[in-house]
């Protein structure tokens, strides 16, 4: 897909211009404990960065100005992480140690602001976006979810969506293809093809059961989403899991609103599951320069030995 006609982070082809990106960071990330009982689970690294801030380089590279965090209390080490730290960056500076201080320093680069917005129960995915109305306004954004660590190479994945956006206007949802027998534990998605990699969304379902879903193509933890979602989250009933389903005030959505799927280009990691971690630590290791090589040389001994 080109850029073509597409102003990121200016003026737009196909809708207002995308400045706001949201963090639904709130969560306890059960699944890892006993490593997330004081520490967020958006802060585990892969190798040496932690996920969050994958999250927050794939949204500014497509443009992104406002970074805006939905929190618990629980989750100070992400505000810590993305403020100035003075007493560091004046050691790594009287030390001379020019590198690192370029890395500490573009944590947040200039010209990008950071939002942190409390979210004051666990009602889901759907309430933590709509915690975010009073920063985000009447206009579009994106939601980004840090467990889902999408490798797109030199065009992330957002920056592909925001593409399309710019095109087609409305809302986008990055969507691949699961296993059938996982359509549970996902947004399915039933599409009218547009072209090789995007779909008109005609039906929206959360979680259905294998022999009840639409189709196999899953909502992957990348939204574009239009601000008339947020008068629709505030009158949507609690759905599956007792929880305000984003999926579902998406299906209402579709009544008024133009949404597409997107298939984007790469490789997604479920980093909320503790395979996906590992292979997540695996893949972006052997790509690593610190890494790469005496990594890879590791694994090739490992394989020689023998695996259990």
């Amino acid at each position: 897909m080109s850029g073509e006609g597409t102003n990121l982070g200016g003026t737009k082809a196909g809708g207002p211009m995308l400045r706001k990106a949201v963090f639904p960071v709130a969560g306890m990330g059960t699944r890892f404990l006993p490593a997330t009982k004081a520490n967020p689970k958006e802060m585990l690294p892969i190798v040496d960065k932690p996920l969050i801030q994958y999250a927050a380089e794939e949204a500014i590279a497509a443009g992104i100005q406002e970074l805006i965090f939905v929190t618990s209390s629980a989750k100070r080490a992400i505000e810590d992480h993305f403020d100035k730290n003075y007493e560091l960056e004046d050691k790594l500076l009287k030390a001379g140690k020019a590198e690192m201080l370029a890395i500490v320093r573009g944590v947040v680069p200039p010209g990008v602001s950071c939002v942190y917005v409390r979210q004051p129960e666990a009602l889901g995915l759907g309430h933590a976006v709509l915690c975010a109305r009073p920063v985000v306004g009447e206009e579009p954004f994106a939601v980004i979810l840090a467990d889902d660590l999408i490798d797109g190479g030199e065009r992330p994945c957002l920056l592909q969506m925001a593409e399309v956006y710019a095109r087609h206007g409305g809302s986008v949802l990055g969507v691949e293809e699961v296993d059938p027998s996982e359509t549970d534990k996902y947004g399915i998605c039933q599409v009218e093809t547009v072209d090789e990699r995007l779909g008109k969304v005609r039906r929206i379902v959360e979680k259905p059961a294998p022999e009840q879903a639409p189709s196999n193509l899953a909502v992957v933890g990348r939204y574009i989403l239009s601000p008339r979602i947020f008068p629709l989250l505030e009158s949507t009933p609690r759905g599956a899991g007792g929880e305000i389903q984003l999926t579902d005030a998406i299906a209402r959505l579709l009544e008024e609103e133009p949404v597409h799927a997107y298939r984007f280009e790469g490789r997604r990691y479920d980093c909320g599951s503790r395979f996906g971690y590992l292979q997540a630590t695996v893949e972006y290791a052997l790509k690593h320069p610190a890494t790469a090589g005496p990594f890879a040389r590791y694994l090739r001994e490992r394989v020689a030995r023998g695996l259990p």
